[in-house]
């Protein structure tokens, strides 16, 4: 009896499920004779569950989505979600052009129910390259169902990168890791009812998850004398740029500039950009301090028992003697210190890209940079040493090769058809070459015109008549 010839390699295999390899599936899905794959070890698609909170809207327009701004007619598409469920004519007349987070996530689980390349509860647990004589270089991929143990290996010429980012937990706060009291806003839903009791809660973070989160207490407590505080290290709650030419950083065109520039000068600029990536809105912003003045209509603005107070660094935190916790904490501007003492503390402290498990078999083949980082080229391809051909590339991993704009919806599509188009070699998706007016890059200098210079006639008569 002969052995079944074992099936052919993928020609792109998925690790993990957010919204970008979700993109990257969908563009995928139609594409003639490609053979994807992509899993996630969750059984089901989730995105920030935690900070669905009633009211917070997204940050981008929902165009945004995975796939209009590369290929319109994708039935995978937000508009054609809406038909699906027989919501056009409400998303019409409520002419919103960002969408509720908690419609987009449910937007993402839609597509992700339906894409025949998307298997979820199914673990990459390890990734080799083989490449033994006589038979095709492959990535070998090691997968476990996360509901029956069973393992299984399947082979793929290129994989995607697509794990997403973890909570940051900031050093000053490890004196309160563990504590049910402290905890990330990634879990705020899911935590939000043991604040119950609290008395006294501190927000941590100037960004957009620090604003909501803030918000949704102020609206909670309205009135039950709960001390709500919201402290930032950042000098002022400044708006997100949200000017139409500021969004150009948010192109394909800035993306290719960005990535042009020398390590250094890129480390900075992510720095020096934070509030075109880490503010907070302005409508969010603008809330907050409508709710204040409402709340405060007909007695001193100080009577509410509400803190705001930007400069200020946590530098060091424990449990209280009485069962609250301590922050000591110091004033940016004046270097004073004092201890705060709360019964509860929400880190909106941000996110940063992780480097998943099961990548570690395949580290001795990858070209890092100085830092331990990904060197990354335009195609989102990842630097490899000479022994290991296949595709590597990254979604979300790259803000320091490709900027502000890497973790941005808006350019999730663009950056998966970049990525198919690399691999499969050919023009899947067509992509515009200009897509911003602003020039980010200084003009190229003019040809030096080396015609010598003859004088005029007039020139030639004076210097005759000087001459005599």
């Amino acid at each position: 009896m002969d052995t079944p010839a074992p099936p052919p390699p993928y020609d792109l295999l998925g690790v993990g499920i957010g919204p970008f390899n979700l993109s990257l599936a969908a563009l995928a899905e139609p594409v003639p004779g490609l053979r994807t794959l992509f899993c996630d070890q969750r059984p089901e698609f989730r995105w920030h569950h935690g900070m669905l909170v009633d009211g917070a809207r997204m940050q981008v327009p929902f165009l945004a989505d995975l796939v209009s701004l590369v290929d319109p007619t994708n039935r995978w598409s937000f508009l054609n979600y809406l038909r699906e469920q027989d919501r056009l004519f409400p998303f019409y007349f409520a002419e919103r052009f960002q969408l509720p987070r908690r419609e987009y996530d449910h937007y993402c689980r839609w597509a992700a129910e339906r894409l025949a390349n998307c298997r979820f509860g199914t673990e990459v647990t390890a990734l080799h390259w083989d490449a033994a004589p006589g038979e095709e270089p492959c990535y070998r991929v090691e997968l476990t169902d996360t509901a029956t143990g069973r393992r299984s290996t399947v082979r793929a010429r290129n994989l995607a990168l697509g794990v997403g980012t973890r909570p940051v937990l900031p050093e000053a706060f490890a004196g309160l890791a563990g504590h049910p009291r402290s905890f990330h806003s990634a879990d705020y839903l899911d935590r939000r009812a043991g604040l119950a009791d609290a008395r006294d809660i501190t927000v941590v973070g100037s960004g957009q998850s620090g604003a909501e989160v803030f918000l949704d207490l102020l609206r909670r407590h309205e009135g039950d004398g709960v001390r709500l505080r919201w402290l930032t290290r950042t000098r002022a709650l400044a708006p997100m740029e949200y000017s139409k030419l500021g969004l150009e950083h948010f192109t394909p065109d800035y993306t290719r500039y960005f990535h042009g520039l020398p390590g250094p000068v890129r480390d900075a600029l992510v720095t020096a950009q934070w509030q075109l990536h880490k503010a907070a809105s302005a409508e969010t912003l603008a809330e907050i301090h409508d709710h204040l003045y409402e709340r405060t209509i007909g007695r001193p603005i100080d009577t509410a028992p509400v803190e705001i107070t930007p400069g200020t660094a946590v530098t060091g935190t424990r449990p209280g003697p009485c069962g609250g916790l301590e922050l000591h904490c110091r004033h940016t501007d004046s270097g004073a210190e004092h201890v705060l003492r709360t019964d509860a503390v929400v880190l909106a402290t941000g996110y940063r890209a992780a480097r998943p498990a099961a990548l570690e078999p395949l580290a001795d083949l990858i070209d890092w940079d100085e830092a331990g980082r990904y060197r990354v080229d335009l195609d989102h391809r990842v630097a490899t040493r000479p022994g290991l051909t296949g595709g590597l590339y990254v979604q979300n991993a790259e803000l320091h090769t490709h900027g502000v704009g890497t973790p941005d919806l808006g350019l999730g599509a663009h950056r998966a058809a970049v990525i198919l188009n690399a691999v499969t070699g050919r023009t899947v998706h067509r992509l515009p070459e200009r897509t911003a007016w602003t020039g980010f890059a200084p003009p190229a200098p003019a040809p030096l015109d080396r015609t010598p210079v003859l004088p005029r006639p007039q020139e030639l008569t004076r210097a005759a008549t000087a001459g005599r």
